[in-house]
Formats: structure tokens, C-alpha cells, sequence
């Protein structure tokens, strides 16, 4: 039976109140997020400017996923500014319609050949890339088990969960327990490994030669996330699957054009069949609007460009390395490992929050908190990102600052 006819309405006061009452609720775990008002200096990178109830003050970024400044990179530039000179500013609509420019193609030749694949198809982002394409998998293989690693990214999670495939969450880089859950699994059922190259908030490497190796046993696909390691590893750039020449036994690979190329998208590469069918069933892709043309002649350079100067990719592994060493010696908590990534424990969210705002506040440094959901409760931490143009006083001043604010506000430091 439905509710009586009569029965007094919602008070519309109500809905707000909800809203009110889960932002508090945020804000009194020290999970509420504020936007610090940025502009990037164009040329400058990692200077920036700071807009603060008026006033503008210059500021070093040390969390921008920008890991190489591409984004600012005068070869990336002039393509962009001949493309919109070109083209215009949009793409006119989806890529079924009426979206697919010659800009579209040129980039996804170009992220096929860097991965050494059939094809490519790119994305509005790699989130979209993600959830559309293991969504399409697990419908079209009748049957399908996931394997995920424990620490995938959302994206990975949802794609997942909306392809209605059943899925079985392997510990975080467990090849042991991967094994297990494979033995169990019907040997006739179609299987998808799905894990990420690098795992960005600790900075570590899974066993992709490992994992590949069960798959084979297993007649599994491999379905990789690169989006942390492309531009970054290899000799070409195409990640720590070509790094570690383990790039022709992944099946499908899944890529950004937002962190290191510096401008914006997602993208897969495979064969061509796998490429086709998620062109033709993924609703993330066939119902948004294609990137800008000048995005894509803007990622198209930079792919190249990557390509062929490796020496970037040095500079930056050096860059790292400095900044996690001078850290260690100056007893800050940094957690060690063999990537670009440095993490800093906090294991409080109240206390990490007062960390960024005097890095910011006092010291002109501009690096975000990392809370949950991002990360587990009790493991909240900073995530420095150095790049190659972080200079040597860049570094050193920001040790010293980490350093005051640890011993301003009583943070615990390696014991």
C-alpha cells in the first residue's frame, strides 16, 4: 500500500539540512576540502600565484601530477595555438556524430605506436577510460571473473562493478594470493586481471612479468593502468611496462594524457578488435563530447616530444632521489621506494590539514592534503611530486619548511 493521500509533504528545509549536516560531518573528521585559488605562471613551472581573500602571493606547486611541466612546454604550446587557429575551441560533438577531427586520429596512431599496439581510442578522461572499458569487457565476455588488485583506482573499481561481472579483490601486488584466487575459479570461465603499474600513493611497482606469467597459465587478459607511468619510464616513455619489456604480454593497456604529457584525456591501447568493441558499446564514450581538437594537437606533441628525449625522465628519477634523501636526513617521515613518488606520513587528517596550510600560509609551498577516501584512515600523508624543474633551492627550502612546521605544530617525526 502507498502512503495515505493527505499525509503532510516533505519540508523542503530538510534536503538542505541534510547536505548541511554531511558537510559538518566532514569538516569534524578534518576531511572537508578547500580549493586554494591557483594560477600557474606559463614558462614558470612550478611557480605559481596564490589568490587569498585579495591578496596575491607567489607560491612554489609541490602535488601537481603535472610530473615533467609539460603543460607548459613551449613545443606543446605552439601546437595547441596552431590547432585553435586551425580548428576552433571545440570538437563540435561525440565522435559518433560529429567529433572526430584529423587531430583525434593523429593522436590515437600515435599512442598505438608508443605502445606498440593495433590501435588506440581516447578518452574525455581516464576516469572514462577506465569505467568504460572494463565495464564493456565484463558484458561482452559472458562470464567473465575480475582479479583486482586491492589498491585500484576508483575508476578501475567502478568500470567493475558496472560490467555486473563477478570480481575477486587480490592483496595489493600478492601474486600468492592472486594464484589462489585464480586456482578457484572455473577453469573455462573467462578471466581479466586488472592492476596498475604504479601505484601513486605509495610509490610502489607491482610484479607486472608475475602477474603476466599467471595469466598465461590461467588464459587470462591483462588489463593495465599505466596512467602514473607513461611519459615517466621506459625508454620511450611508455611506462614500467616497456621499462621492464613486459609490454607485448598486456593485453590492454590503459593510459593518461593529464598527468605527465601535461594536457588532458584517457586512453587504451590494444588490439584492434578490443579497441572496436569499445567504440561501439561503451556509453562513457558514444554520449560525451570528444575532447578539444587543441587538446589532442596539444598531447600529440608532447607524446612525441617524450618519445625522444629520454633525458627528462633522468632528471626527474634525480630530482626524486635528492629530495627523498634530504628529507630522510632531516628525520621527516618519508616513506622509501623506487619511484618518482614521495609520501610523507601524518596518520591524522586534522593534523595533515594544519601541515598544508602553514606549508602555504608561512612558507609560500603549496602541497594538498591526502585523506580519505584517497587513502585508508590513519595512513593520511602529503604526496610530494618533484619535478625536473625543481631546483636544488626549491628542494632545500622545502625541507627546511617541513622541517618548522613539524616542530611548530609538534608533529611526530622518524623515530
Amino acid at each position: 500500500m502507498g502512503k495515505e493521500r493527505g499525509a503532510a509533504k516533505m519540508d523542503k528545509s530538510s534536503y538542505a539540512d541534510a547536505f548541511k549536516q554531511s558537510l559538518s560531518d566532514l569538516k569534524t573528521e578534518g576531511r572537508y576540502r578547500v580549493f586554494a585559488d591557483i594560477q600557474r605562471t606559463c614558462g614558470g613551472f612550478p611557480n605559481a600565484t596564490w589568490r587569498c581573500q585579495g591578496v596575491e602571493r607567489p607560491i612554489v606547486v609541490w602535488c601537481s601530477n603535472d610530473y615533467l611541466g609539460m603543460g607548459q612546454h613551449p613545443v606543446v604550446l605552439d601546437e595547441m595555438h596552431k590547432a585553435i587557429d586551425a580548428a576552433g575551441a571545440g570538437s563540435g560533438g561525440t565522435r559518433n556524430i560529429s567529433g572526430t577531427t584529423h587531430f583525434h586520429v593523429d593522436l590515437e596512431i600515435e599512442l598505438a605506436d608508443w605502445h606498440g599496439k593495433e590501435s588506440a581510442l581516447v578518452f574525455g578522461s581516464g576516469y572514462i577510460a577506465n569505467e568504460a572499458t572494463l565495464s564493456v569487457m565484463g558484458r561482452t565476455l559472458a562470464g567473465a571473473i575480475y582479479f583486482s588488485d586491492a589498491l585500484n583506482h576508483a575508476s578501475m573499481i567502478e568500470g567493475i562493478r558496472r560490467s555486473g561481472a563477478e570480481r575477486r579483490i587480490f592483496r595489493h601486488n600478492d601474486v600468492d594470493h592472486l594464484r589462489q584466487l585464480l586456482s578457484e575459479a572455473p577453469a573455462d570461465a573467462p578471466k581479466i586481471i586488472a592492476f596498475e603499474s604504479v601505484y601513486s600513493m605509495d610509490g610502489d611497482f607491482a610484479p607486472i612479468h608475475a602477474i603476466c606469467d599467471l595469466a598465461d597459465e590461467f588464459g587470462a587478459l591483462t588489463y593495465l593502468d599505466e596512467v602514473h607511468a607513461v611519459g615517466m619510464y621506459g625508454d620511450t616513455g611508455a611506462g614500467v611496462a616497456e621499462r621492464d619489456g613486459a609490454a607485448h604480454r598486456i593485453d590492454i593497456l590503459q593510459g593518461t594524457l593529464a598527468k605527465a604529457v601535461g594536457v588532458l584525456g584517457g586512453y587504451i591501447a590494444a588490439d584492434s578488435s578490443i579497441i572496436d568493441a569499445v567504440r561501439s558499446y561503451a556509453s562513457g564514450f558514444i554520449f560525451t563530447t570528444s575532447m578539444a581538437p587543441t587538446l589532442a594537437a596539444g598531447a600529440c606533441a608532447s607524446v612525441r616530444h617524450l618519445k625522444r628525449h629520454p633525458q627528462i625522465r633522468s632528471q626527474h628519477q634525480e630530482r626524486a632521489a635528492r629530495l627523498k634523501a634530504l628529507l630522510a636526513q632531516a628525520g621527516l617521515p618519508v616513506s622509501h621506494n623506487e619511484s618518482h613518488i614521495v609520501p610523507v606520513h601524518v596518520g591524522d587528517p586534522v593534523l595533515c590539514k594544519a601541515i598544508t596550510d602553514r606549508l602555504l600560509e608561512v612558507h609560500g609551498i603549496y602541497v594538498q592534503p591526502i585523506n580519505y577516501p584517497t587513502v585508508p584512515r590513519g595512513t593520511e600523508r602529503l604526496r610530494l611530486t618533484p619535478s625536473p624543474l625543481h631546483n636544488d633551492e626549491m628542494i632545500d627550502y622545502l625541507v627546511s619548511a617541513m622541517t618548522e612546521t613539524w616542530r611548530h605544530l609538534g608533529a611526530r617525526k622518524v623515530a
